[in-house]
């Protein structure tokens, strides 16, 4: 019988019984409480730094993670932990709350709810719309894809960003690298980012890529704050040449009073995109599949760190 262990008891209910699997609840805030515990899931939104409880004794485990991003993870990972995200649970969340951001921001629903409050009735004008927009995706993951597909029902133009050029897929038929991103800049009229924070996306979006996005451009970044130069941003935005919706921020939480709440143009969601009901029945799913190929001593899915991987 192998061990795992899930944060609490509404988890274990949440997954079910696995065959070959004792399951027990451990949130990771105290020392790692069996030495034969193999496979143990983070808590979801509870600090990073937790993932390094699985490491205090010897021999080799899997953390498995219940949020996409992992970097903020990496810094704590003990060599003998193999880290996996949580691929597929929050797609269809973070896609939704990207075209939500886009269709809020360009139709404008933020003006909207203040006039409501204010009790006056805004004069007819004529917003910009998402048919016919030219829409960039910087990032074509699972999450990208997803954001893709909720897209072409709206008549848009899509092109795809990756980290490398390749074949697309029925979406895209062809997914540029991101080396060609200053030629399609100046092209998209929306650019969403779903990337994920490495060395080589962080700042990213700074002031020349801002720079090549057309006057009355929109950017959505559903990716991590980082991603994004702030002080670049809100040069950017501050004339009025572009607007910005934001689900992620730098920094996160925007502290009070910070100059992103109060900018023209610029609507911030508080990191919401994944933080739906649908997450939970997901991420058991998930749970409940890593757990039975922990049981018969196959690989798990979606590793993104660890000796599995580094070797």
């Amino acid at each position: 019988m192998r061990i795992a262990t899930v944060p609490d008891a509404e988890w274990i209910e949440r997954v079910g019984p696995v065959a070959g699997v004792e399951m027990r609840s451990w949130d990771m805030s105290t020392p790692l409480p069996d030495p034969e515990i193999g496979y143990a899931v983070h808590p979801y939104l509870t600090p990073a730094a937790r993932v390094a409880a699985a490491g205090a004794l010897p021999g080799e485990r899997v953390v498995q993670l219940l949020t996409a991003g992992y970097d903020a993870h990496l810094p704590h990972r003990p060599e003998t932990v193999t880290l996996c995200n949580a691929a597929g649970v929050h797609d269809a969340a973070t896609a939704e709350q990207a075209v939500t951001l886009m269709l809020a921001a360009l139709r404008g629903i933020p003006e909207f709810v203040h006039a409501q409050q204010q009790a006056t009735w805004l004069p007819i004008r004529m917003w910009s719309g998402l048919a016919d927009k030219r829409v960039l995706i910087v990032g074509y993951g699972r999450i990208g894809r997803a954001i893709a597909a909720r897209l072409t029902p709206f008549e848009v133009s899509l092109t795809a960003v990756a980290s490398r050029a390749r074949v697309g897929d029925h979406l895209v038929p062809h997914v540029h690298g991101m080396a060609e991103l200053p030629r399609l800049l100046p092209h998209a009229d929306v650019v969403v980012l779903v990337v994920p924070l490495l060395p080589t996306t962080r700042g990213l979006v700074d002031a020349d890529f801002l720079a090549a996005m057309p006057a009355g451009s929109l950017l959505v970044n559903v990716a991590r704050g980082p991603v994004v130069d702030t002080e670049a941003l809100l040069a950017a935005t501050r004339t009025g040449r572009l607007f910005a919706a934001l689900d992620v921020t730098d920094p996160e939480p925007l502290p009070d009073g910070h100059p992103l709440f109060g900018a023209a143009g610029v609507l911030v969601s508080p990191h919401v995109g994944g933080a739906t009901r649908a997450f939970f029945p997901r991420a058991a799913a998930l749970i409940r599949s890593q757990l039975q190929r922990y049981a018969v001593g196959q690989m798990p899915l979606h590793i993104v760190a660890g000796p599995r991987v580094d070797s």
